[in-house]
């Protein structure tokens, strides 16, 4: 039972890092909290798909002479790692441009509770 655990331990930190970013985004009223939830989510998923995309007791894509060109099951697929990097850098320039959001709403309303801001904007 515990090697199924252990075994699985990218499955299950990603399974407890979707429920903390979940609950960060849907219960917290802080917006900076919010925003934070949902940057933890994002690193969840991104490392599910890494997980995913590993398979054991293959090599990177570089082309080796000690393996023939024919075993192509041999190398690992560099796509979905390609895809999760560019899946982060399009994470950080997002939480870039919401913090920004976040300080010009302070800078006007003084407040990032959820529900003071929904106050004041009616």
């Amino acid at each position: 039972m515990f090697e199924f655990f252990v075994g699985h331990f990218s499955y299950w930190l990603t399974i407890l890092l979707l429920c903390i970013g979940l609950y960060g985004i849907l219960i917290k009223r802080s917006l900076v909290k919010k925003l934070i939830g949902l940057t933890i989510l994002q690193s969840a998923i991104v490392i599910f798909w890494v997980s995913l995309a590993n398979k054991p007791g293959a090599t990177v894509p570089v082309r080796d002479p000690s393996i023939a060109v024919s075993e192509t099951a041999n190398y690992l697929n560099p796509l979905p790692h390609t895809l999760m990097l560019t899946a982060i850098v399009v994470g950080v320039a997002t939480l870039g441009v919401a913090f920004s959001l976040l300080i010009a709403i302070w800078n006007r309303y003084r407040t990032l509770d959820e529900k003071e801001l929904i106050e004041k904007l009616k």
